[in-house]
């Protein structure tokens, strides 16, 4: 860390207790260190909230795979919205029970709109939704390349 500044804070003494029982379970060196994480995951939380700020999430949802077809049109979302699908992984949980995770990245608005509409879909028993701000990055274009053959 570059330009660090110490500063004094005055907390509750039953607050502070709490902080340094989860900064420990949490696994965290000092209080310096679950200070910063604390205060970047907050920060997050206030660039989440503009509709154009770049974000990064991943949606978990658990639904029966017999109803209705929805893994088709769960899939087909998906395909209408590949530029923020970045990664899926399926699991069979039961004879009935999917868990899907996907991997998403966009404007918070759109990812949004886009977890809000897989996770209402017909069929699809729990959800949750984790985003968070990242930096602008350029678009990354790949090329699918051929191995010479001899």
């Amino acid at each position: 860390m570059s330009d660090l500044v110490r500063f004094g804070v005055s907390l509750e003494r039953d607050l502070l207790a709490a902080f340094d029982e989860l900064s420990q379970e949490r696994g965290f060196t000092n209080r310096s260190e679950a200070l910063r994480h604390a205060l970047r995951r907050e920060l997050a939380e206030k660039i989440t909230s503009a509709p154009d700020a770049p974000v990064a999430g991943v949606l978990t949802l658990v639904y029966d795979h017999h109803e209705n077809d929805l893994p088709g049109r769960l899939t087909a979302l998906q395909h209408e919205a590949h530029g923020m699908v970045i990664a899926s992984l399926h699991v069979h949980m039961d004879e009935h029970h999917c868990l899907e995770t996907l991997a998403l990245r966009g404007p918070c608005a759109e990812v949004t709109r886009l977890a809000d509409r897989l996770r209402s879909s017909r069929g699809v028993l729990q959800s949750s939704c984790s985003l968070t701000a990242i930096e602008a990055a350029p678009e990354h274009h790949f090329t699918h390349v051929r191995e010479a053959r001899p």
